[in-house]
């Protein structure tokens, strides 16, 4: 009886553990990204990585509102930015690339600071953005 009883409880703890792990997509319906590297070009040298990433932000949304930038997936990518050369990556969905081209054309200022935001190119892979647009 007490077997019974043990059996019962692993068999319930297991599918407990089961049900909170959910399963991974497969490869052809998880979501398309591409690395927009962009170059920033203002008065001063702009250090503070949070400013260019909530300039990029607000302009976005500005421009296609809450709703547009949820489907653009904008992720500014932190370990990219080099304060030196004034250049950066953002991460965003394979369809609106050229939406945040286009919020990138809208920036004025950063920081209290005259600028302006280019894109330089767009790779599907972040190591490629690194080597082809920012290495140079």
């Amino acid at each position: 009886m007490l077997n019974k009883i043990h059996d019962v409880n692993s068999a319930n703890k297991q599918s407990a553990t089961k049900a909170t792990r959910m399963k991974a997509l497969m490869p052809s319906l998880r979501e398309k990204k591409r690395y927009v590297a962009f170059k920033i070009m203002s008065e001063n040298k702009i250090v503070d990585f949070d400013a260019v990433s909530n300039a990029i932000s607000e302009s976005g949304r500005r421009l296609f509102g809450e709703l547009g930038m949820a489907e653009v997936g904008l992720i500014p990518v932190k370990e990219r930015w080099n304060p030196e050369k004034q250049l950066g990556l953002v991460r965003v969905s394979h369809k609106h690339v050229n939406h945040i081209k286009a919020a990138f054309a809208l920036i004025t200022k950063i920081d209290n600071h005259k600028a302006v935001v280019s894109s330089i190119g767009t790779s599907g892979i972040m190591k490629k953005a690194v080597e082809r647009y920012m290495a140079g």
